[in-house]
């Protein structure tokens, strides 16, 4: 009554060589990328050439890559690009602050140890500054 008729004996040792199979697997590479991929990739190449040393403006640059079959708008492209930049400033801004917290935090640090050795007591790490009685 079942609508599946099993031809084939499903084992165990058949499970464990599919589960090895299917874990051993790379992850396919993509032909297609996003044009946010696309542009990140390309990113370098465009800001040079719409620098003032080289002078295309975004439209330009839409042309040229038009002809390879990449249909972005010119403005398209310089919101990605803005995009782009605005995504890795936040990225170096975070990185920035994580160092700047870590610095202020042992130059309190090394002020408490000047304090308390001036007082001939030792150092106490406290993040209020105060030293032991």
């Amino acid at each position: 009554m079942s609508e599946h008729q099993n031809l084939e004996v499903i084992t165990k040792d058949k499970i464990d060589k599919a589960i090895n199979l299917l874990k051993d697997q790379k992850p396919k590479e993509r032909e297609d990328v996003s044009d946010r991929e696309a542009i990140r990739k390309m990113r370098r190449y465009i800001e040079k050439l719409t620098s003032s040393k080289y002078g295309y403006t975004y439209d330009e640059v839409s042309e040229m890559l038009k002809s390879l079959g990449i249909n972005l708008a010119g403005n398209r492209i310089k919101y990605l690009i803005g995009e782009l930049k605005k995504s890795s400033r936040r990225r170096h801004q975070a990185s920035d602050n994580d160092i700047s917290t870590s610095g202020q935090e042992a130059t309190e640090t090394q002020q408490e140890e000047k304090a308390s050795s001036k007082a001939g007591e030792t150092p106490v790490n406290s993040k209020k500054g105060k030293s032991k009685s």
